[in-house]
């Protein structure tokens, strides 16, 4: 998930990739970048939580920007983002709102593309209709072999549950 370079005049004093013990910027700070394979992404700074790891969906709270593993059938509707590091309890990084991020799937789960998906425990699952991501489509097809652990999603500042 490296190689991401900002758009614009803004400096990182963090890389996206990367997770620090250190807040390097104010938390909900979003940032535009680029990346040769998956083109523009927007990014949130955000507080991590015990089981990130990068790829994995979490939801978060606009105020304290704190994070938790996403698992939409709880049924609360929360902002939603992708880890783009291993950010654990009281560490900071970066989470994907927008562009083609890389999700980390159920093993066995397989995706068509443009369908929508759910999360649990952090991993994109097939969604049910009343508990899908609003805002998040399936962007390539994705099998459901065991060696498939991702999937790769389009995102527009996310969030769930949608009942659409």
């Amino acid at each position: 998930m490296a190689d991401w370079t900002p758009s614009g005049n803004f400096l990182l004093g963090q890389n996206i990739d990367e997770t620090s013990t250190t807040q390097k910027h104010a938390l909900g700070t979003i940032v535009t970048c680029k990346h040769d394979t998956y083109g523009v992404g927007e990014f949130i700074y955000l507080v991590g939580v015990t089981g990130t790891d990068a790829g994995k969906v979490v939801s978060f709270d606009a105020a304290t920007f704190q994070s938790a593993l996403a698992s939409i059938a709880v049924g609360v509707p929360r902002a939603l983002a992708v880890a783009m590091s291993a950010n654990v309890g009281s560490q900071y990084g970066w989470y994907q709102i927008g562009g083609v991020a890389v999700v980390d799937k159920a093993s066995a789960t397989s995706f068509a593309a443009a369908a929508p998906l759910g999360a649990t425990s952090g991993l994109a699952v097939a969604a049910v209709t009343t508990l899908r991501l609003a805002n998040a489509v399936v962007q390539a097809a994705a099998s459901g072999a065991s060696a498939v652990t991702s999937v790769n999603v389009a995102l527009n500042r996310p969030a769930g549950p949608s009942s659409d």
